[in-house]
């Protein structure tokens, strides 16, 4: 997958890091091992910061994991729309 230009969450033309839809966290794990290949473990989204940092703060490594593994079920949650929504409003500054 090539970077975006834009976050895939608030779509703001910034500074992007990878997020793992599956947390390498827990990619050790049986549960993980057993049901997943490598590359849907390494597969993930390009996001700012910002979203990245407020996935992370919402729901710990094993939620994301388990419940969030697709972008359509990031988007999906609620709490994580209006942090998407409040990401969007901020300033876009590359650095």
């Amino acid at each position: 997958m090539t970077r975006p230009e834009c976050c895939e969450l608030c779509a703001r033309p910034v500074d992007l890091t990878f997020h793992h839809l599956i947390p390498r966290k827990v990619h050790r794990r049986a549960h993980f091992q057993k049901r997943y290949d490598r590359e849907q473990l390494n597969a993930g989204i390009w996001i700012c910061r910002l979203c990245h940092r407020g996935l992370h703060r919402l729901y710990d490594e094993m939620t994301l994991a388990r419940d969030f593994s697709t972008l359509e079920r990031i988007q999906a949650d609620e709490a994580i729309a209006r942090h998407i929504a409040w990401c969007a409003k901020q300033k876009a500054r590359r650095h």
